[in-house]
């Protein structure tokens, strides 16, 4: 007879979690490293009260806004090579619904985390409750049916029984390479609590291997074959490099043909900045040398990478004649995009396979073809250096120059996390990636708010390692909250704080679109009604300082390089408050190398629409359909 403990719902699903591991390559680590919690009366009697039974077992760590949780737990399992991650527990209504931004963030990115929301009573006693959404056709549907879109696996918990073959869904679809993001256990208030017999084999510790397949011996052959009639091949590297831990294999494969590397935001740092492969970011915030390459490219070679618009310049870039795509995926669904010939295996176990295939032909590109990017790279180094110089270091930074004060101090182990506003393009063009997961870019969903609690979680899994979150104020003024977490717990982010009085980059965007930088400046109120006045005099170091942080403010690029110098070597959250000046032609970013699509209002009175409409029709012309 099987022996069986009895205990709530939420006690044996913490006992659960608390025993699942993963394994790759001989590494074994938990799959649950802790559980983030911001607790009412959803989840309080239920899984607060399980992680007090248990908390030897599992660590809890306290958020001050459940999405912020989210980013925390997917800034974890990033850095944590998405063999380990965390659980987010919230009550019912608006903090369940806070969970769907973190939610879509962490499955558009393929990063595993682990949702609880608490739910409405199954056993329905008082009908409604508080913060219950009633659905007049539908009796089973709650708030918690928003995640069900962003999450990879989906269930409501509505009797014990059920917990036992979710729970283990669950961790399937976390583990599993191709099929992860966020999985959603919708737990009722009153299941929670309920007592049950559970099997004391459902709590035995189990490992889930992290599957390494190889290719198809047919797509491998045939991709050999492709890849060996290019004159003009290029690989684009993206997170999937990473997330397999393939840039040794990458490398290797490189350095064999000689193919130029480009890399998405996602997968910047496949190769370091200073490889003789590696060709910068491609696509509309790419490099000159990466976009040049791939509009005369013959042969696409994806490698991890989803080809979003970003990258393929909404369809404009990829224009060469005959150009085929050649994509190395662990998912089927990405592996078949821009109707290329699929790889499907995991991005280590292919490009180790392709080398070794390639090298019993001792096959490479031409030398004329290696001159050619080699000395394209130099320039564009050069453009590199003249953005981040500052002639005068008295003088206020524009944002390139603050991005090569930083560039300055740090080495291989610093790690730079961004998400939105107008940094991802400077950061794409000019940063030299110097180790594999210094460049941590959320471009998936470009998630405003992410980057605090991001590096957080990032901190977290490797506590030994200066971690930056390089924010704007846009960003900051979206979530702030968790620099208070921060403080509590004494993880020693490091804030990089950029004042530039609104929404940078939309409104650019803005301004190309013929929208004249409409409702994208931090000002007051001009006579005529718009937002043009005198900046705000919001004091965003302040209130940084009022969260608990160490603040240094830096007026001049000389300030900021000695404020950078004193986070770097900080054992306590600090914040470097920096305000900068608009970029001029010599320091300022280059601009965008490569097009994105934004419609133009079609008809329109104004001028700069009716301007922007004729530039946007002449790139439509461009856009290619690749069947």
């Amino acid at each position: 007879m099987t022996s069986t403990t009895r205990l709530t719902v939420a006690q044996a699903l913490v006992r659960f979690l608390s025993a699942q591991y993963t394994e790759r390559d001989g590494a074994r680590q938990r799959l649950i490293g802790a559980t983030w919690g911001i607790f009412g009366h959803g989840n309080v009697a239920g899984i607060g009260q399980a992680l007090v039974e248990y908390g030897d077992a599992m660590p809890y760590h306290q958020g001050r806004n459940e999405q912020a949780m989210v980013h925390a737990a997917v800034g974890y399992a990033r850095q944590s090579n998405r063999l380990s991650t965390h659980a987010v527990t919230t009550s019912i209504g608006p903090g369940a619904t806070n969970l769907v931004t973190g939610a879509a963030l962490a499955t558009i990115n393929h990063l595993p985390v682990l949702l609880l929301p608490g739910d409405v009573f199954a056993t329905r006693p008082a009908d409604p409750v508080l913060q219950q959404l009633e659905v007049p056709y539908a009796g089973d549907v709650s708030v918690n049916d928003c995640l069900r879109p962003v999450s990879r696996y989906f269930d409501r918990i509505t009797r014990p029984e059920a917990l036992i073959p979710s729970a283990l869904h669950a961790v399937r679809v976390l583990t599993d390479p191709a099929e992860t993001g966020a999985v959603t256990l919708a737990l009722p208030q009153d299941v929670q609590a309920e007592a049950y017999d559970w099997p004391e084999d459902f709590f035995a510790e189990r490992t889930w291997v992290i599957r390494r397949p190889g290719a198809d011996p047919t797509e491998l052959a045939e991709a050999v074959r492709t890849i060996r009639s290019a004159r003009r091949p290029l690989v684009v590297a993206g997170g999937g490099v990473h997330h397999s831990r393939a840039e040794e294999a990458l490398a290797e494969f490189a350095e064999s043909t000689r193919i130029p590397v480009a890399s998405t935001q996602a997968g910047k740092g496949s190769l370091r900045f200073d490889h003789p492969q590696d060709v910068g970011g491609i696509g509309h915030t790419g490099t000159a040398t990466a976009d040049e390459l791939a509009r005369t490219a013959d042969l696409v070679i994806g490698v991890g990478t989803r080809f979003t618009d970003f990258t393929t310049a909404s369809g404009t870039l990829f224009t060469g004649a005959g150009v085929r795509f050649l994509n190395l995926n662990i998912a089927p669904f990405d592996g078949h995009k821009l109707a290329g010939r699929p790889l499907i295996a995991d991005a280590r176990s292919g490009l180790m396979e392709l080398t070794e295939a390639l090298g019993m032909h001792d096959h490479r590109v031409a030398d004329s073809y290696l001159s050619e990017y080699s000395e394209d790279k130099e320039r564009w180094e050069q453009r590199v250096d003249a953005c981040y110089e500052a002639d005068e270091p008295d003088v206020r930074p524009t944002q390139p120059q603050v991005l090569g004060a930083l560039d300055a101090i740090v080495d291989e182990t610093d790690v730079i996390i961004n998400a939105a506003g107008s940094l991802p393009g400077d950061l794409h063009k000019l940063w030299r990636a110097r180790s594999r997961d210094q460049y941590h870019l959320e471009y998936g969903y470009s998630c405003m708010g992410y980057e605090i609690p991001a590096a957080i979680g990032v901190k977290m899994a490797a506590p030994d390692r200066p971690v930056w979150a390089l924010v704007g104020d846009g960003t900051y003024l979206m979530m702030p909250t968790e620099i208070v977490t921060a403080v509590q717990e004494g993880v020693a982010i490091k804030v990089l704080l950029v004042q530039n009085h609104g929404y940078a980059s939309i409104g650019g965007l803005s301004e190309q679109t013929g929208a004249e930088r409409f409702g994208t400046a931090y000002r007051y109120r001009a006579d005529d009604g718009t937002f043009t006045g005198a900046p705000l005099p919001v004091d965003l170091a302040a209130n940084a300082a009022s969260l608990g942080m160490r603040v240094l403010r830096a007026k001049t690029v000389r300030e900021l390089r000695e404020a950078l110098v004193a986070a770097r070597a900080a054992d306590t959250p600090t914040c470097v408050y920096v305000e900068t000046e608009t970029a001029d032609t010599v320091s300022g970013a280059p601009p965008a190398q490569a097009w994105w699509d934004v419609p133009v209002a079609e008809t329109a009175t104004r001028p700069s629409t009716v301007k922007a409409r004729e530039l946007y029709e002449r790139h439509v012309s461009t856009r290619r359909r690749h069947l």
